[in-house]
């Protein structure tokens, strides 16, 4: 078999998920069976109230644009905590509602929004060290594991050393079933590029706020899963980026 007939499950996958004209297929959504927009933990550690985070002026957006860069090296000091909250907004702010839906800063296919924001605190003023969930419909962080995970993230990050050395890695992962419900097996697609949206928002915020930002897609999948406790299938861990004040 030479490389042109050899095909490998990426091949596959993108042939079989290609839309083809007069060949679309016909899929009736229930809306009973749709899976929540929202996660939301019933017993988090604690729940952090982030400050309001600004909505105008800053840096201009060709500024940002121009001055984004990927920076792996942090000065090992705290971010403080309404820096964190306008990161957040960022990515993943409330900018208006539409019925049940609240859109956000970053667009999603169908307005579906699968990816879930995790942060891994590794030195951020006002929060404890650990594991946080990022709630989307109240704007806050809900500590889902205390502790330094500096090291289980960085070795989780395939050892690059950025993941500890940053205040903050913010993980993303997605919940598919919010995607596959609409999309089917074509839904990953659009999966993948929802978190590209987030993480580019992401880094054009640092760059407006004199931060350092690094996309890490290199990972262990199974470690990185362990640390926030999703099962890896219906839930699971997509992209992450360390974020810190530059070194």
């Amino acid at each position: 078999m030479n490389q042109e007939e050899r095909q490998g499950v990426g091949d596959i996958y993108q042939e079989s998920t290609k839309y083809r004209r007069h060949a679309m297929p016909v899929r009736l959504l229930e809306i009973s069976s749709r899976p929540s927009m929202y996660k939301t933990y019933s017993n988090p550690v604690k729940v952090v109230t982030l400050p309001e985070a600004e909505r105008q002026g800053g840096m201009g957006l060709w500024d940002a644009l121009l001055s984004r860069r990927s920076e792996r090296r942090y000065a090992e000091k705290p971010m403080d905590l309404k820096t964190l909250s306008q990161l957040l907004w960022a990515i993943q702010g409330v900018t208006a509602s539409m019925g049940s839906y609240l859109l956000r800063t970053a667009p999603s296919a169908g307005a579906l929004y699968p990816i879930e924001t995790y942060l891994v605190v590794n030195r951020v003023e006002e929060l404890d060290q650990g594991v946080y969930h990022f709630q989307v419909p109240n704007a806050c962080l809900e500590l889902l594991s205390p502790g330094d995970y500096s090291g289980r993230t960085a070795a989780a990050a395939l050892d690059q050393p950025i993941a500890a050395k940053a205040s903050v890695v913010f993980i993303w992962t997605a919940c598919v079933n919010r995607s596959k419900w609409k999309y089917d097996e074509r839904a990953y697609r659009y999966i993948y590029l929802d978190a590209g949206h987030l993480c580019e928002n992401l880094y054009l915020a640092c760059a407006a706020m004199g931060l350092g930002c690094c996309a890490i897609g290199a990972f262990y999948d199974e470690e990185v899963n362990e640390i926030l406790k999703v099962d890896g299938k219906e839930e699971m861990a997509v992209y992450l980026s360390s974020v810190g004040p530059v070194g």
